[in-house]
């Protein structure tokens, strides 16, 4: 079970990706030409915000469950994990930058919420939004990241 999600896990980083790109694509233009938002602009927003948590509840389950994250640190403790990066990243930096992450999703995606929403709002969606797709790259264990590297889709 634990090998499937994490599978999942992975796969939907990539539909997060894709749905960031296209609300940050998305709110440039609302913001720059100070248009309202549209039904496709909270759609886009929804399930971004939507896949952000649910990813965040997969990742929760495998940082509870999983090697990487509470068991180790219970089994090494704190200060140990915290002198080795790699157990340091998957035990902490990841898990803080992803929540990080998902709040400025989540804030970003509320300033659509008024029926009135025009270019102010769209501004500070795109601001969320861009600052979370920052966090997002940092804490992504990447291929290329040394002792960190996951392979870029699922199972690879």
């Amino acid at each position: 079970m634990y090998n499937g999600l994490l599978h999942l896990h992975s796969l939907l980083r990539w539909v997060i990706f894709i749905l960031l790109i296209i609300a940050i694509i998305k709110h440039y233009k609302g913001m720059t030409t100070k248009s309202g938002y549209s039904a496709g602009d909270r759609k886009v927003d929804l399930f971004l915000m939507i896949s952000a948590h649910v990813t965040l509840l997969v990742g929760l389950y495998q940082w509870f469950a999983g090697p990487w994250g509470l068991k180790l640190i219970q089994d090494k403790g704190f200060s140990e994990v915290m002198k080795n990066s790699t157990e340091r990243f998957f035990a902490v930096e990841h898990m803080v930058g992803m929540i990080v992450a998902i709040i400025l999703i989540t804030v970003g995606r509320s300033a659509g919420k008024p029926s009135n929403a025009g270019g102010a709002q769209h501004r500070k969606a795109f601001m969320m939004f861009l600052i979370a797709l920052i966090i997002l790259l940092v804490a992504v264990p990447w291929p290329f990241r040394e002792n960190l590297g996951r392979g870029w889709f699922p199972g690879m």
